[in-house]
């Protein structure tokens, strides 16, 4: 028998460490155009349930948003959000494939730990393929173009304990200073450099935690799959807390396309 586990959105407003005021100042970014005037089209690609590309809709009366992820949970979570806050004819989540969007198709995206999307998938643990994801954001945008970019980074070198529950390998992922310029490299210049600290880790990694802590509330210990759970967020909490905790890092990079 399968667990039925609470979706993460039931404990999370972002499906990544970021506080409300680091979402303000980037939503602010995405929502500025040179052409406020004309309609804008915002793609969130890897959208999860889209909170961050809701805001930007909000904040600006002529967009429209498209957020495409494979969460059917998700989108289903963001088009009740979507529906509840009055956005549902300005905003669509979809199932679809995010690199089947047309060269030039968008004012402004959102690409938050979703470079996989056109690199080797996550269980292949490979080093994380930022220059194909930046290649495939540049084309997305006109010049001018808003992009925001969040992805992992090292911010300290790795330790053991810190790759082991990742990729397992050193190489995985780099530095915020590499980074950067590698987005500058494939065709952008930075406007605001972000890295999630502490706070924000802690609360997204204990929000991601939490429906264990739920499951087990509602179920008890001495129900035949609590050892199984036990024994998840057990492994969850040393991942982090015994390991990639203050060293695995998540920049945001909100780039101008030049």
């Amino acid at each position: 028998m399968s667990i039925v586990m609470n979706h993460p959105s039931e404990d999370l407003t972002f499906m990544t460490p970021l506080s409300q005021a680091r979402a303000g100042r980037l939503t602010e970014f995405l929502a500025t155009s040179p052409q406020r005037h004309k309609e804008q089209r915002v793609l969130d690609l890897g959208c999860g349930w889209g909170e961050l590309l809701l805001r930007v809709v909000e904040a600006s009366p002529t967009a429209r948003g498209i957020g495409i992820d494979l969460d059917q949970p998700a989108i289903e979570h963001g088009r009740k959000l979507a529906r509840d806050r009055g956005l549902a004819d300005r905003v669509t989540f979809t199932d679809g494939d995010a690199k089947a969007q047309p060269d030039g198709s968008a004012d402004a995206v959102i690409c938050i730990g979703a470079s996989q999307i056109w690199g080797p998938p996550v269980e292949a643990r490979q080093p994380l393929d930022y220059v194909s994801a930046l290649r495939a954001l540049r084309k997305l945008v006109a010049p001018g173009g808003r992009v925001l970019y969040g992805e992992g980074i090292w911010s300290r070198t790795p330790t053991p304990e810190a790759i082991a529950p990742l990729a397992g390998r050193p190489d995985e992922f780099v530095g915020m200073g590499e980074l950067i310029e590698l987005a500058v490299a494939h065709g952008f210049q930075p406007i605001q450099v972000h890295e999630a600290n502490l706070d924000e880790w802690d609360e997204f990694e204990s929000g991601s935690n939490a429906r264990y802590t739920r499951w087990l509330a509602e179920h008890g210990t001495g129900h035949p799959d609590a050892d199984g759970i036990l024994a998840r967020a057990a492994a969850k909490r040393a991942a982090y807390f015994g390991g990639y905790r203050s060293i695995l890092g998540m920049a945001y990079l909100a780039l101008v396309a030049v």
